[in-house]
Protein backbone atom coordinates (compact mmCIF):
# COMPACT_ATOMS: atom_id res chain seq x y z
CA UNK A 1 0.00 0.00 0.00
CA UNK A 2 1.01 3.19 -1.31
CA UNK A 3 2.28 5.18 2.16
CA UNK A 4 3.13 9.22 2.58
CA UNK A 5 1.42 12.19 0.34
CA UNK A 6 -0.02 9.91 -2.18
CA UNK A 7 -3.86 9.30 -1.84
CA UNK A 8 -5.16 5.51 -2.61
CA UNK A 9 -8.80 5.90 -4.84
CA UNK A 10 -11.56 4.22 -3.65
CA UNK A 11 -15.10 3.84 -4.18
CA UNK A 12 -16.35 3.66 -0.56
CA UNK A 13 -14.41 4.58 2.61
CA UNK A 14 -16.04 2.79 6.04
CA UNK A 15 -15.02 4.03 9.50
CA UNK A 16 -15.82 1.70 11.75
CA UNK A 17 -16.25 -2.36 11.39
CA UNK A 18 -19.08 -3.14 13.90
CA UNK A 19 -22.25 -4.38 12.77
CA UNK A 20 -23.59 -1.25 11.00
CA UNK A 21 -19.93 -1.12 9.40
CA UNK A 22 -19.30 -4.32 7.94
CA UNK A 23 -22.81 -5.10 6.81
CA UNK A 24 -22.10 -2.13 4.55
CA UNK A 25 -18.86 -3.44 3.63
CA UNK A 26 -19.66 -6.99 2.77
CA UNK A 27 -22.95 -5.52 0.49
CA UNK A 28 -20.99 -2.93 -1.17
CA UNK A 29 -18.72 -6.01 -2.43
CA UNK A 30 -21.41 -7.69 -3.35
CA UNK A 31 -22.69 -4.76 -5.68
CA UNK A 32 -19.06 -4.62 -6.83
CA UNK A 33 -17.81 -1.50 -5.21
CA UNK A 34 -13.95 -1.29 -4.02
CA UNK A 35 -14.32 -0.57 -0.17
CA UNK A 36 -11.60 0.17 2.43
CA UNK A 37 -12.85 -0.74 5.80
CA UNK A 38 -11.08 1.41 8.36
CA UNK A 39 -11.08 -0.23 12.32
CA UNK A 40 -9.15 1.03 15.37
CA UNK A 41 -9.54 -2.19 16.81
CA UNK A 42 -10.98 -5.29 16.22
CA UNK A 43 -13.30 -6.55 13.62
CA UNK A 44 -17.21 -6.78 15.02
CA UNK A 45 -17.18 -3.39 17.08
CA UNK A 46 -18.33 -2.35 20.53
CA UNK A 47 -20.97 -5.19 19.75
CA UNK A 48 -19.06 -8.34 19.18
CA UNK A 49 -16.42 -7.61 21.60
CA UNK A 50 -17.29 -5.79 24.13
CA UNK A 51 -21.12 -5.05 24.27
CA UNK A 52 -23.81 -7.55 22.81
CA UNK A 53 -21.64 -10.69 22.81
CA UNK A 54 -19.90 -10.71 26.12
CA UNK A 55 -22.91 -9.64 27.92
CA UNK A 56 -24.80 -12.10 26.94
CA UNK A 57 -22.18 -15.15 27.34
CA UNK A 58 -22.09 -14.34 30.85
CA UNK A 59 -25.85 -13.96 31.13
CA UNK A 60 -26.42 -17.47 29.53
CA UNK A 61 -22.82 -18.44 31.88
CA UNK A 62 -25.01 -17.36 35.39
CA UNK A 63 -28.05 -18.98 34.23
CA UNK A 64 -27.03 -21.77 33.35
CA UNK A 65 -25.19 -21.90 37.16
CA UNK A 66 -28.37 -20.73 39.07
CA UNK A 67 -30.18 -23.73 37.21
CA UNK A 68 -27.85 -26.17 39.01
CA UNK A 69 -30.03 -25.50 42.55
CA UNK A 70 -33.11 -26.16 41.01
CA UNK A 71 -32.52 -29.64 39.01
CA UNK A 72 -33.56 -31.70 42.33
CA UNK A 73 -36.97 -30.56 41.39
CA UNK A 74 -36.65 -32.55 37.92
CA UNK A 75 -35.06 -35.49 39.23
CA UNK A 76 -31.47 -34.52 38.78
CA UNK A 77 -29.08 -35.22 41.65
CA UNK A 78 -25.84 -33.53 41.67
CA UNK A 79 -23.31 -35.29 43.92
CA UNK A 80 -22.28 -33.73 47.24
CA UNK A 81 -20.17 -30.76 46.95
CA UNK A 82 -20.57 -27.24 46.08
CA UNK A 83 -20.35 -25.73 42.50
CA UNK A 84 -18.75 -22.80 42.15
CA UNK A 85 -18.23 -20.56 39.16
CA UNK A 86 -14.90 -19.56 37.90
CA UNK A 87 -14.26 -16.15 36.02
CA UNK A 88 -11.04 -16.74 34.54
CA UNK A 89 -12.62 -19.96 33.06
CA UNK A 90 -15.59 -17.77 31.56
CA UNK A 91 -13.67 -14.97 30.29
CA UNK A 92 -11.23 -17.95 28.12
CA UNK A 93 -14.69 -19.41 26.56
CA UNK A 94 -15.86 -16.53 26.61
CA UNK A 95 -12.72 -14.99 24.07
CA UNK A 96 -12.95 -18.05 22.37
CA UNK A 97 -16.43 -16.65 21.13
CA UNK A 98 -15.69 -13.42 20.42
CA UNK A 99 -12.52 -14.41 18.62
CA UNK A 100 -14.97 -17.23 16.47
CA UNK A 101 -17.20 -14.62 15.05
CA UNK A 102 -14.17 -11.98 14.85
CA UNK A 103 -12.35 -14.48 12.55
CA UNK A 104 -15.98 -15.36 10.68
CA UNK A 105 -16.93 -11.55 10.00
CA UNK A 106 -13.20 -10.85 8.42
CA UNK A 107 -13.36 -13.70 6.19
CA UNK A 108 -16.78 -12.49 4.94
CA UNK A 109 -15.01 -9.25 4.25
CA UNK A 110 -11.71 -10.30 3.15
CA UNK A 111 -13.86 -13.37 0.27
CA UNK A 112 -15.93 -9.84 -0.88
CA UNK A 113 -12.86 -7.88 -1.72
CA UNK A 114 -12.83 -5.92 1.15
CA UNK A 115 -9.80 -4.25 2.66
CA UNK A 116 -9.67 -3.91 5.77
CA UNK A 117 -7.14 -0.97 7.63
CA UNK A 118 -6.22 -0.85 11.31
CA UNK A 119 -5.65 2.52 12.68
CA UNK A 120 -7.23 5.86 13.96
CA UNK A 121 -9.20 8.03 10.68
CA UNK A 122 -10.18 11.32 10.35
CA UNK A 123 -11.62 13.04 7.52
CA UNK A 124 -8.96 15.60 5.99
CA UNK A 125 -11.73 16.92 3.70
CA UNK A 126 -15.05 15.84 2.02
CA UNK A 127 -13.29 13.46 0.06
CA UNK A 128 -10.42 12.34 1.68
CA UNK A 129 -9.50 10.73 4.84
CA UNK A 130 -6.23 10.30 7.16
CA UNK A 131 -6.05 6.69 8.92
CA UNK A 132 -2.93 6.64 11.26
CA UNK A 133 -1.58 3.14 11.58
CA UNK A 134 1.35 1.98 13.48
CA UNK A 135 3.15 5.06 13.37
CA UNK A 136 2.63 5.49 9.26
CA UNK A 137 -0.53 7.86 8.01
CA UNK A 138 -2.36 6.54 5.29
CA UNK A 139 -4.48 8.35 2.94
CA UNK A 140 -7.38 7.78 0.80
CA UNK A 141 -9.98 9.46 -1.73
CA UNK A 142 -13.66 8.32 -1.97
CA UNK A 143 -16.57 8.72 -3.89
CA UNK A 144 -18.52 7.79 -1.03
CA UNK A 145 -18.12 7.34 2.80
CA UNK A 146 -19.89 5.56 5.80
CA UNK A 147 -19.33 6.60 8.91
CA UNK A 148 -20.28 3.48 11.58
CA UNK A 149 -18.04 4.57 14.35
CA UNK A 150 -20.42 3.48 17.17
CA UNK A 151 -20.86 4.92 20.92
CA UNK A 152 -19.32 4.54 24.35
CA UNK A 153 -20.66 4.65 27.76
CA UNK A 154 -22.03 7.89 28.73
CA UNK A 155 -20.57 8.97 32.35
CA UNK A 156 -21.50 11.98 33.51
CA UNK A 157 -20.11 14.97 35.44
CA UNK A 158 -19.66 14.57 38.35
CA UNK A 159 -19.06 11.04 38.54
CA UNK A 160 -16.37 8.77 36.64
CA UNK A 161 -15.10 5.18 36.14
CA UNK A 162 -11.39 3.96 36.91
CA UNK A 163 -11.48 0.50 35.66
CA UNK A 164 -10.70 -1.42 39.01
CA UNK A 165 -13.35 -0.19 41.14
CA UNK A 166 -15.98 2.32 39.28
CA UNK A 167 -16.78 0.49 36.67
CA UNK A 168 -18.40 0.72 33.24
CA UNK A 169 -20.59 -1.69 30.93
CA UNK A 170 -16.70 -2.75 29.53
CA UNK A 171 -15.04 -2.91 32.67
CA UNK A 172 -17.20 -5.17 34.40
CA UNK A 173 -17.04 -8.08 31.66
CA UNK A 174 -13.31 -8.17 32.64
CA UNK A 175 -13.44 -8.23 36.28
CA UNK A 176 -11.55 -11.47 37.16
CA UNK A 177 -13.36 -12.95 40.24
CA UNK A 178 -17.04 -12.20 41.11
CA UNK A 179 -17.43 -9.42 43.28
CA UNK A 180 -18.98 -9.69 46.81
CA UNK A 181 -21.48 -6.56 46.10
CA UNK A 182 -22.30 -4.06 43.13
CA UNK A 183 -24.01 -0.91 43.14
CA UNK A 184 -25.51 -0.47 39.55
CA UNK A 185 -26.02 3.22 38.40
CA UNK A 186 -28.97 2.81 35.92
CA UNK A 187 -31.88 0.56 36.03
CA UNK A 188 -32.25 0.39 31.71
CA UNK A 189 -31.58 -2.59 30.01
CA UNK A 190 -27.73 -2.72 30.14
CA UNK A 191 -27.97 -2.13 34.31
CA UNK A 192 -30.81 -4.82 34.91
CA UNK A 193 -29.04 -7.44 32.44
CA UNK A 194 -25.67 -7.35 34.20
CA UNK A 195 -27.01 -6.90 37.48
CA UNK A 196 -29.65 -10.41 36.72
CA UNK A 197 -26.46 -12.04 35.84
CA UNK A 198 -24.46 -11.14 38.93
CA UNK A 199 -27.13 -11.99 41.27
CA UNK A 200 -27.48 -15.10 39.60
CA UNK A 201 -23.78 -15.54 40.32
CA UNK A 202 -23.81 -14.76 44.09
CA UNK A 203 -23.31 -11.04 44.09
CA UNK A 204 -25.13 -8.73 46.16
CA UNK A 205 -26.51 -6.18 43.82
CA UNK A 206 -28.30 -2.65 44.02
CA UNK A 207 -30.06 -0.84 41.50
CA UNK A 208 -30.38 3.09 41.74
CA UNK A 209 -32.60 4.40 39.47
CA UNK A 210 -33.41 8.25 39.04
CA UNK A 211 -36.85 7.50 37.38
CA UNK A 212 -39.86 6.00 39.16
CA UNK A 213 -39.27 2.24 38.06
CA UNK A 214 -36.65 0.64 36.07
CA UNK A 215 -36.61 -0.28 32.48
CA UNK A 216 -38.60 2.61 31.77
CA UNK A 217 -38.34 2.43 28.20
CA UNK A 218 -40.88 -0.45 28.27
CA UNK A 219 -44.68 -0.59 29.50
CA UNK A 220 -44.75 -0.85 33.02
CA UNK A 221 -46.89 -4.27 32.90
CA UNK A 222 -43.77 -5.75 31.13
CA UNK A 223 -41.16 -4.96 33.75
CA UNK A 224 -43.39 -6.80 36.74
CA UNK A 225 -42.29 -10.01 36.35
CA UNK A 226 -38.61 -9.07 35.90
CA UNK A 227 -38.59 -6.83 39.35
CA UNK A 228 -40.91 -9.97 41.34
CA UNK A 229 -37.58 -12.20 39.82
CA UNK A 230 -34.95 -9.40 40.83
CA UNK A 231 -36.03 -8.82 44.60
CA UNK A 232 -36.22 -13.19 44.28
CA UNK A 233 -32.80 -13.19 43.53
CA UNK A 234 -31.97 -10.74 46.76
CA UNK A 235 -31.27 -7.52 44.42
CA UNK A 236 -32.08 -4.32 46.00
CA UNK A 237 -34.04 -1.81 43.68
CA UNK A 238 -33.81 1.60 44.82
CA UNK A 239 -35.91 3.78 42.76
CA UNK A 240 -36.52 7.86 42.68
CA UNK A 241 -33.02 7.89 43.62
CA UNK A 242 -30.11 9.92 42.24
CA UNK A 243 -26.36 9.30 42.26
CA UNK A 244 -24.77 12.21 44.10
CA UNK A 245 -21.13 11.38 44.11
CA UNK A 246 -19.14 8.19 44.02
CA UNK A 247 -15.58 7.94 45.81
CA UNK A 248 -13.34 4.82 46.54
CA UNK A 249 -12.37 4.26 50.14
CA UNK A 250 -10.24 1.28 51.14
CA UNK A 251 -10.81 -0.42 47.64
CA UNK A 252 -14.82 0.15 47.93
CA UNK A 253 -17.21 2.03 46.22
CA UNK A 254 -18.86 4.56 48.26
CA UNK A 255 -22.47 5.55 46.93
CA UNK A 256 -23.65 9.01 47.80
CA UNK A 257 -27.26 8.67 47.38
CA UNK A 258 -30.42 11.16 47.56
CA UNK A 259 -33.76 10.35 46.90
CA UNK A 260 -36.84 12.25 45.15
CA UNK A 261 -38.40 13.37 48.83
CA UNK A 262 -34.55 14.39 49.45
CA UNK A 263 -33.17 11.71 52.13
CA UNK A 264 -29.49 11.02 51.90
CA UNK A 265 -27.98 7.52 51.65
CA UNK A 266 -24.37 5.82 51.17
CA UNK A 267 -23.99 2.60 49.95
CA UNK A 268 -20.64 0.98 50.49
CA UNK A 269 -20.23 -2.29 47.77
CA UNK A 270 -17.14 -4.08 46.60
CA UNK A 271 -17.62 -2.57 43.18
CA UNK A 272 -19.83 0.27 41.40
CA UNK A 273 -21.01 0.11 37.59
CA UNK A 274 -22.27 3.08 35.86
CA UNK A 275 -25.09 2.15 32.73
CA UNK A 276 -26.81 5.70 32.72
CA UNK A 277 -26.37 5.27 28.84
CA UNK A 278 -24.29 5.97 25.71
CA UNK A 279 -23.39 8.65 23.60
CA UNK A 280 -22.26 8.65 19.75
CA UNK A 281 -18.73 8.62 18.85
CA UNK A 282 -18.54 11.16 16.39
CA UNK A 283 -16.38 13.96 18.03
CA UNK A 284 -13.07 12.95 16.76
CA UNK A 285 -13.39 11.83 13.31
CA UNK A 286 -12.70 15.18 11.81
CA UNK A 287 -16.44 15.75 10.83
CA UNK A 288 -16.21 19.06 10.85
CA UNK A 289 -13.34 19.23 8.25
CA UNK A 290 -15.97 17.20 6.00
CA UNK A 291 -18.75 19.72 6.81
CA UNK A 292 -20.90 17.23 8.36
CA UNK A 293 -23.81 18.83 10.34
CA UNK A 294 -24.59 17.65 14.05
CA UNK A 295 -27.28 18.19 16.12
CA UNK A 296 -27.08 19.44 20.04
CA UNK A 297 -26.30 15.69 21.62
CA UNK A 298 -23.77 14.86 18.90
CA UNK A 299 -25.74 12.61 16.70
CA UNK A 300 -25.74 13.36 13.10
CA UNK A 301 -28.77 13.90 11.04
CA UNK A 302 -29.24 11.62 8.42
CA UNK A 303 -32.45 10.87 5.85
CA UNK A 304 -33.82 7.31 5.52
CA UNK A 305 -31.43 6.29 3.02
CA UNK A 306 -28.43 7.24 5.62
CA UNK A 307 -27.28 10.41 3.66
CA UNK A 308 -25.66 13.37 5.83
CA UNK A 309 -26.03 16.91 4.76
CA UNK A 310 -22.92 15.93 2.29
CA UNK A 311 -24.76 13.47 -0.09
CA UNK A 312 -21.93 11.47 -0.92
CA UNK A 313 -20.98 10.83 3.19
CA UNK A 314 -23.98 8.10 5.42
CA UNK A 315 -24.01 7.72 9.02
CA UNK A 316 -25.81 4.74 10.35
CA UNK A 317 -25.95 2.68 13.85
CA UNK A 318 -25.17 4.92 17.04
CA UNK A 319 -23.78 7.71 15.39
CA UNK A 320 -27.59 8.62 14.50
CA UNK A 321 -30.56 9.11 16.58
CA UNK A 322 -32.80 6.24 17.40
CA UNK A 323 -32.48 3.16 19.65
CA UNK A 324 -28.68 1.73 19.79
CA UNK A 325 -29.44 -1.76 18.56
CA UNK A 326 -27.05 -3.64 16.37
CA UNK A 327 -29.65 -4.91 13.99
CA UNK A 328 -30.83 -1.08 13.64
CA UNK A 329 -27.00 -0.61 12.17
CA UNK A 330 -26.99 -3.85 10.12
CA UNK A 331 -29.98 -3.14 8.70
CA UNK A 332 -28.96 1.03 7.96
CA UNK A 333 -25.95 -0.73 6.59
CA UNK A 334 -27.17 -2.35 3.96
CA UNK A 335 -29.50 0.42 2.85
CA UNK A 336 -26.62 2.96 2.55
CA UNK A 337 -24.41 0.05 0.74
CA UNK A 338 -27.51 -0.19 -2.02
CA UNK A 339 -28.41 3.62 -2.36
CA UNK A 340 -24.58 3.87 -3.24
CA UNK A 341 -24.97 1.67 -5.86
CA UNK A 342 -27.84 3.30 -7.11
CA UNK A 343 -30.51 0.78 -5.66
CA UNK A 344 -33.43 2.02 -4.54
CA UNK A 345 -33.39 1.21 -0.72
CA UNK A 346 -34.95 2.61 2.54
CA UNK A 347 -34.93 2.50 6.39
CA UNK A 348 -38.50 3.31 6.27
CA UNK A 349 -39.80 0.82 8.78
CA UNK A 350 -41.01 1.42 12.22
CA UNK A 351 -40.52 -2.27 12.69
CA UNK A 352 -37.27 -2.55 14.84
CA UNK A 353 -37.59 -5.21 17.63
CA UNK A 354 -35.96 -4.62 21.58
CA UNK A 355 -34.88 -7.30 23.23
CA UNK A 356 -34.07 -7.22 27.20
CA UNK A 357 -32.11 -10.01 28.37
CA UNK A 358 -32.92 -9.61 32.15
CA UNK A 359 -34.68 -12.49 33.90
CA UNK A 360 -37.56 -13.04 32.53
CA UNK A 361 -36.33 -11.63 29.06
CA UNK A 362 -38.88 -8.83 27.21
CA UNK A 363 -39.18 -8.37 23.54
CA UNK A 364 -41.25 -6.43 21.63
CA UNK A 365 -41.86 -4.93 18.46
CA UNK A 366 -44.74 -2.37 17.31
CA UNK A 367 -47.10 -0.19 19.23
CA UNK A 368 -47.71 -0.51 22.72
CA UNK A 369 -51.47 -0.49 24.29
CA UNK A 370 -50.93 2.85 25.50
CA UNK A 371 -49.05 4.17 22.49
CA UNK A 372 -52.01 2.94 20.22
CA UNK A 373 -54.64 4.86 22.25
CA UNK A 374 -52.41 7.81 21.75
CA UNK A 375 -52.48 7.87 18.22
CA UNK A 376 -56.18 7.17 18.23
CA UNK A 377 -56.71 3.66 17.31
CA UNK A 378 -59.52 1.84 19.38
CA UNK A 379 -57.34 -0.91 20.46
CA UNK A 380 -58.10 -4.54 21.30
CA UNK A 381 -56.05 -6.92 23.04
CA UNK A 382 -55.39 -9.78 24.62
CA UNK A 383 -52.51 -11.74 26.55
CA UNK A 384 -52.02 -15.58 27.05
CA UNK A 385 -49.73 -16.70 30.08
CA UNK A 386 -47.10 -18.86 29.83
CA UNK A 387 -48.49 -20.89 32.60
CA UNK A 388 -50.95 -22.09 30.16
CA UNK A 389 -48.66 -23.24 27.78
CA UNK A 390 -47.44 -27.10 27.57
CA UNK A 391 -43.87 -26.30 26.69
CA UNK A 392 -42.95 -23.70 28.99
CA UNK A 393 -44.79 -25.85 32.01
CA UNK A 394 -42.82 -28.93 31.24
CA UNK A 395 -39.48 -26.91 31.17
CA UNK A 396 -40.30 -24.74 34.09
CA UNK A 397 -40.82 -21.26 32.73
CA UNK A 398 -44.20 -20.54 33.59
CA UNK A 399 -43.75 -16.61 34.74
CA UNK A 400 -44.64 -14.30 31.35
CA UNK A 401 -47.08 -13.40 28.68
CA UNK A 402 -47.42 -13.32 25.21
CA UNK A 403 -49.39 -9.91 23.98
CA UNK A 404 -51.17 -8.83 20.77
CA UNK A 405 -52.78 -5.24 20.48
CA UNK A 406 -54.69 -5.00 17.62
CA UNK A 407 -56.96 -1.97 15.46
CA UNK A 408 -60.21 -2.77 16.68
CA UNK A 409 -62.14 -1.35 13.37
CA UNK A 410 -59.54 -2.90 10.53
CA UNK A 411 -58.24 -6.24 12.80
CA UNK A 412 -54.64 -4.87 11.79
CA UNK A 413 -51.61 -6.00 13.87
CA UNK A 414 -50.46 -2.82 15.75
CA UNK A 415 -47.99 -4.56 18.21
CA UNK A 416 -46.83 -7.86 19.67
CA UNK A 417 -44.81 -7.75 23.28
CA UNK A 418 -43.76 -10.43 24.85
CA UNK A 419 -42.32 -11.47 28.35
CA UNK A 420 -40.60 -14.82 29.26
CA UNK A 421 -38.48 -17.96 28.30
CA UNK A 422 -37.11 -17.36 24.80
CA UNK A 423 -38.57 -13.96 23.81
CA UNK A 424 -35.75 -13.29 22.40
CA UNK A 425 -36.66 -15.56 19.43
CA UNK A 426 -40.36 -15.58 19.43
CA UNK A 427 -40.48 -11.68 18.76
CA UNK A 428 -39.38 -12.73 15.11
CA UNK A 429 -42.92 -14.05 14.47
CA UNK A 430 -43.66 -10.71 15.52
CA UNK A 431 -42.05 -8.79 13.40
CA UNK A 432 -42.54 -11.06 10.55
CA UNK A 433 -46.47 -10.40 10.75
CA UNK A 434 -45.93 -6.62 10.95
CA UNK A 435 -43.97 -6.22 8.36
CA UNK A 436 -46.38 -8.32 6.17
CA UNK A 437 -49.33 -6.28 7.93
CA UNK A 438 -51.12 -8.78 8.54
CA UNK A 439 -54.24 -8.87 10.45
CA UNK A 440 -55.24 -10.97 13.86
CA UNK A 441 -56.87 -13.60 11.96
CA UNK A 442 -53.95 -14.52 10.25
CA UNK A 443 -51.77 -14.81 13.28
CA UNK A 444 -54.98 -16.80 14.80
CA UNK A 445 -55.66 -19.02 11.56
CA UNK A 446 -51.36 -20.36 11.48
CA UNK A 447 -50.94 -23.55 12.81
CA UNK A 448 -48.48 -23.63 15.11
CA UNK A 449 -46.73 -26.67 15.96
CA UNK A 450 -46.61 -28.10 19.72
CA UNK A 451 -46.05 -28.15 22.00
CA UNK A 452 -44.07 -25.34 21.43
CA UNK A 453 -43.96 -21.69 22.99
CA UNK A 454 -44.86 -20.27 19.73
CA UNK A 455 -48.37 -21.42 20.16
CA UNK A 456 -49.01 -18.30 22.48
CA UNK A 457 -49.26 -16.40 20.01
CA UNK A 458 -52.00 -18.36 18.16
CA UNK A 459 -53.52 -18.13 21.40
CA UNK A 460 -53.39 -14.61 22.56
CA UNK A 461 -54.77 -13.53 18.84
CA UNK A 462 -57.50 -16.15 18.95
CA UNK A 463 -58.42 -14.19 22.21
CA UNK A 464 -58.30 -11.03 20.42
CA UNK A 465 -61.45 -12.79 18.11
CA UNK A 466 -62.76 -13.99 21.60
CA UNK A 467 -62.38 -17.33 20.39
CA UNK A 468 -59.09 -18.94 22.62
CA UNK A 469 -59.28 -22.50 23.45
CA UNK A 470 -56.60 -22.70 26.40
CA UNK A 471 -58.00 -19.77 28.27
CA UNK A 472 -61.25 -17.93 28.93
CA UNK A 473 -62.16 -15.35 27.10
CA UNK A 474 -62.98 -11.60 27.95
CA UNK A 475 -63.52 -8.18 26.32
CA UNK A 476 -61.27 -5.23 26.54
Amino acid sequence: MVVGEIAVETDVVIIGGGPGGYAAAIRLGQLGKSVVLIEKEEMGGVCLNRGCIPSKALIHAAGQYHQLSQLSSLGIHLPEGNAFFSMPDWKFWKSDVVKTLQKGVTQLCEANGVTIVKGNAIFLSSDRIGVETDGDFERFTFQHAIIATGSRPYIPSPLHTDGAVILDSTNVLQLDRVPESLAIIGGGYIGMEIGMAFAKLGTEVTIIEAAERILSQVSAHLTQDVVKHAKKLGMRIKTSSKVEAITVENGFARVMICSEKGDKEIIVHEKALITIGRIPNTNEIGLKQAGIDLDERGYIPVDQTGRTNQRHIFAIGDTTTGPALAHRAAKQGVVAAESIAGLPSSFDTPYVPYVIFTEPQIAGVGLTKEQAVERGYQVKSASFPYRGNGRAITTGAGNGFAEVIVDARTHMLLGMHIVGEDASNLIGEGVLALEMAARVEDLAWTIHAHPTLSEMWQEAAEGVLGHAIHMLNKND
